[in-house]
């Protein structure tokens, strides 16, 4: 198995538009799913997830020129980006069923990320691990401190407290066949002061599969953190949104501060003001 650690971009889509988010209730809108990441694409991440955070209405891209064809829903938006993506897709959002996760494989996803429907119903994760392979099955889990001093998990994006600890949880998920753990801070969601470390390291103590760490990074050295915490990958939103602080970037700094970071394939080519 590869000790490779993985940089990870996140695309939170939101009624058909990419928007940035803070403390899981501000979002900026930012611009089209598909142009967005042929950008990624462009600056060859490790991954890409795109994570549906739409809580009513409908998908509207509100955009029917500039070639930009208008989509009603979220599955003909998940088939624009996997035609543009080149890069194992993570696609999370709006997950309830079982035919809903064999939809999102249908249409390109690579994995599928479910959150509130494997709290409901954590049948559901053994269910999808056995017909499609724990590699396909991600668990998302928002953590939001709590008064005591340690953490809950809360569902519907972020606003239903649970009264699960997050590393309980993610072994109970774990046991029950997921592949990988998502694991986002709202506490730190858009604040750009560094990932929850202590989060970190108690949810990957408690499990074997990956765990990916969310929310929080504000500058390179916040990824490192997050990878001396012990996450097997390092996600990002907000940072990426902006040409100056590409992929590129963030990978020749990891790289080039020692960590186990695929070398980027971009970093003799591009300079700090060329992206």
């Amino acid at each position: 198995m590869s000790t490779l650690k993985r940089l990870i971009p996140v695309v939170l889509l939101r009624n058909g538009q990419v928007v940035q988010s803070k403390g899981f209730k501000r979002w900026q809108l930012l611009g089209n799913p598909s142009t967005i990441v042929s950008r990624l694409s462009n600056w060859t991440a490790d991954e890409l997830v795109y994570l549906d955070i739409t809580r009513e209405g409908a998908h509207d891209l509100r955009r029917d020129d500039l070639n930009f064809e208008n989509r009603a829903d979220v599955l003909s938006i998940l088939e624009d980006v996997s035609r543009k993506c080149f890069m194992p897709l993570t696609f999370g959002g709006g997950v309830r069923t079982a035919e809903d996760v064999r939809a999102r494989l249908a249409r390109g996803a690579d994995k599928v990320a479910i959150n509130t429907a494997a709290v409901r119903m954590p049948a559901l994760v053994e269910a999808c691990a056995r017909e499609h392979g724990a590699q396909c099955v991600v668990v998302s889990i928002d953590a939001r401190r709590d008064d005591s001093g340690g953490w809950q998990v809360f569902v519907d994006h972020g606003r239903t407290a649970t009264g699960l600890d997050p590393a309980a949880w993610a072994r109970e998920v774990e046991s029950r066949g997921a592949g990988e753990i998502l694991l986002a801070s709202i506490d730190e969601d858009g604040m750009a002061r560094g990932y929850d470390l202590a989060l970190i390291a108690h949810v990957v103590a408690a499990v074997k599969i990956p765990v990916v760490a969310l929310g929080g990074v504000g500058e390179w050295a916040h990824l490192g953190a997050g990878l001396d915490a012990g996450a097997s990958g390092v996600a990002a939103g907000n940072i990426f949104h902006y040409s100056e602080n590409s992929v590129v970037h963030a990978a020749r700094w990891l790289f080039e501060n020692g960590y186990p970071v695929r070398r980027p394939a971009l970093a003799s080519l591009v300079t700090e003001g060329d992206l």
